[in-house]
Order: structure tokens, then C-alpha cells, then sequence
């Protein structure tokens, strides 16, 4: 599977900013992916080596929007966990410039 393929984009929240001091970043990944498919990805991608991966999955979830009777479902999805060896941090807006880079080649 090709890096920019395995790798859908980095999740910016509360809690993941926070885990970004010590080191530790959260993407969203394909659902086929594997923990050495993300482990390649950020290699390529970013130029750091990976400590430790951890997989987990987000469950759907249905709520109401815009009025009293729609609803929506979010699928299911699948996120990572990257622990960067050494304590090194990496710029996640990066990825948003190799994609670019990688769909004009």
C-alpha cells in the first residue's frame, strides 16, 4: 500500500494536541491498514523513526442535525497512535504539503 494512501490525515483535537508534547501523534487511517503500513507511511513521510503504533477504531455514531427529526451517522473509522523514538516532534501541516507534491508526480 503506497504511504500517502495508508494515511488519510492527521486528527487535530483537544487531546491529541496534548499528546503531541510528549511526543506521541493520531491520524486517521485506512481501514485496511496495518500497524507496519503506518509505521512505512510516517517513515517516508515525515523522515522519523517509530517507536510504537497503536490501532483502535471509533464506533458510529448517529445524532440529530439541522432540525428536531434528521439524523446523521458517522461511519466507522480507524485511527493511529504514532510514539515517535528519541522525543522528536514532527510538523503534522507537512503532510498536507507531500500530498500535493505526490499527486502531481
Amino acid at each position: 500500500m503506497k504511504d500517502f494512501q495508508t494515511i488519510m490525515g492527521p486528527i487535530t483535537t483537544e487531546k491529541s494536541t496534548m499528546l503531541s508534547d510528549k511526543g506521541k501523534y493520531v491520524f486517521k487511517i485506512r481501514k485496511d491498514a496495518t500497524k507496519v503500513d503506518v509505521m512505512n507511511a510516517i517513515k517516508s513521510i515525515y523522515g522519523v523513526n517509530v517507536d510504537k503504533v497503536t490501532v483502535s477504531y471509533t464506533r458510529p455514531k448517529t445524532r440529530m442535525a439541522r432540525g428536531k427529526y434528521v439524523y446523521e451517522k458517522r461511519g466507522l473509522s480507524k485511527k493511529a497512535t504514532v510514539t515517535i523514538e528519541g522525543g522528536k516532534s514532527i510538523d503534522i501541516t507537512k503532510f498536507k504539503d507531500s500530498t500535493k507534491k505526490s499527486k502531481k508526480q
